[in-house]
């Protein structure tokens, strides 16, 4: 008689909680902030147009709103030469730190007062430029940094690619010549022997 195997109730599999990876991680408030901002890639004369406009519209509304309040003008300079090297493209980075004096001095002729004669109004901006120096040097300096840890981060991904050794030349086909010309010596060989023990 045939007996039925009976196989023992298997038991249910726990599942196990998948392990933390390194894609788990969570990532600080502040980069989370930075990628949400838009990341455009400007020409060099696209960031340095950018970086003039955006002068003239802040120098404009500091002038109309908190009347030609030098210290925020400064600040918002800043802010605007760090997003300038920030959105340049890598081929123009050097374009960065030289374009932000002109956009410093272009926002200037909104709030720095002056006369209605021309050589008023230069000596004012004149004047504007050398009480402000610092923050010209600091935004320019730190348009120049950013663009500097750019380069270098760049350098850092481009990685030496390693070319495989080429082979010898000549040694691959007298090679093979010599292994077929040693078969067919063989076979000539063994060819003989059966005509002689027939």
């Amino acid at each position: 008689m045939e007996q039925h195997r009976t196989r023992p109730p298997q038991r249910p599999q726990r599942r196990q909680p998948p392990r933390p990876t390194s894609a788990g991680r969570r990532v600080p408030p502040v980069v989370v902030a930075l990628r949400r901002l838009p990341n455009p890639r400007l020409t060099g004369i696209g960031a340095g147009l950018f970086a003039v406009a955006a002068m003239l519209v802040i120098a404009f509304l500091d002038q109309l709103l908190l009347d030609g309040e030098p210290l925020v003008y400064g600040v918002l300079f800043l802010l605007v030469s760090a997003l300038t090297a920030l959105w340049v493209r890598t081929a123009d980075l050097v374009t960065a730190p030289i374009g932000m004096p002109i956009a410093f001095a272009c926002g200037t002729l909104p709030i720095a007062g002056g006369g209605s004669g021309f050589g008023e109004q230069v000596m004012a901006v004149v004047t504007a430029l050398a009480v402000q120096a610092g923050w010209l040097y600091g935004g320019t300096l730190i348009a120049g940094l950013i663009s500097a840890v750019r380069k270098v981060w760049l350098m850092g991904q481009r990685q030496p690619v390693r070319r495989a050794p080429a082979p010898r030349t000549g040694a691959g086909p007298a090679a093979g010549a010599r292994a077929g010309a040693g078969a067919r010596a063989g076979a000539g060989a063994g060819a003989a022997r059966a005509v002689r023990r027939g």
